[in-house]
């Protein structure tokens, strides 16, 4: 083969990668799943460079919008753990990263939405120290062990029925009305680090649910293949920005995971007298 011919191959091959890489961002399931891929290595990287990153982007933290500049998508950090949700009808992911570092521990929440084969809006959940209940070890250590494994075909939730029992179990926290959830048995719940069960087969995520306080402004994300759904929220009107992912098998929630931002000079709400330990806003 001619060298030049050779080269200019090479060259090309080179110039062309990128483009490849890009293209397989789109609103099927593998191309959302590459879409959190290449989030989850720009933000190991702290390099936004490899995603492909629609003209006037939105990215927002803690559900207010900020320069992608400043956001923390520009610090790189070493993940430990991370699952993703993907929902191809509304063409977006969800992304749970959690980050042990000592020097500075994370527990964050990721949403993409992509449009026409672009990442249009990436939003995250960023907990940290001072945050509600926050502690990355304790969330590392409950969360890899649970089964939110791919759910067979035949057995899987519809997308509405995700969503309705997510509804309920944020429903609940305004009249305290647990019994139109429809809890699971063994369910857990982990909330910015604390644990609701015991590792026993009658743990309930039941426990510790207050009344009077409205969970307002939802958007939703389900993922059917993995019997999930992700609701970003505002704890209490004008309250806390917050995500709440439910795990749902045959319409029944088995565990729920909590990441709740408090901003600064904001304060938790107060805990019900009555309201039993140790799951409470």
């Amino acid at each position: 083969m001619n060298r030049m011919l050779l080269k200019w191959m090479v060259l090309s091959g080179a110039m062309l990668a990128p483009v490849v890489s890009f293209a397989q961002v789109a609103c099927t399931r593998d191309g959302l799943q590459a879409a959190s891929d290449l989030y989850l290595a720009a933000q190991a990287k702290g390099d936004t460079s490899g995603m492909p990153l629609a003209k006037g982007l939105a990215y927002i933290e803690n559900m207010q919008g900020v320069d992608i500049a400043s956001g923390v998508i520009q610090k790189p950090l070493k993940i430990d753990f991370h699952r993703t949700l993907i929902d191809p009808t509304t063409c977006q992911t969800f992304t749970e990263v959690i980050v042990t570092d000592k020097s500075h521990p994370y527990v964050i929440g990721t949403r993409l939405r992509v449009n026409h084969d672009k990442i249009a809006e990436i939003e995250s959940m960023v907990t940290q120290q001072g945050d509600w209940l926050f502690n990355a070890d304790n969330y590392f250590k409950w969360t890899p062990p649970e089964d939110w494994g791919v759910i067979p075909p035949a057995q899987r939730d519809s997308r509405d029925t995700l969503i309705a029992a997510a509804n309920a179990y944020l429903d609940a926290f305004l009249e305290k009305n647990i019994k139109d959830v429809p809890w699971g048995y063994p369910c857990n719940r982990t909330e910015g680090g604390m644990r609701t069960g015991k590792g026993a087969p009658d743990d309930s995520c039941s426990v510790g649910v207050p009344g009077g306080v409205n969970i307002v402004a939802r958007r939703f994300m389900a993922d059917e293949a993995l019997g999930a759904v992700v609701a970003f929220c505002t704890f209490g009107v004008g309250g806390l920005p917050d995500v709440h992912i439910f795990r749902v098998q045959n319409g029944k929630l088995h565990f729920v995971h909590t990441m709740t931002h408090v901003p600064p000079g904001r304060q938790v709400p107060r805990i019900p007298q009555n309201a039993p330990p140790p799951s409470q806003k």
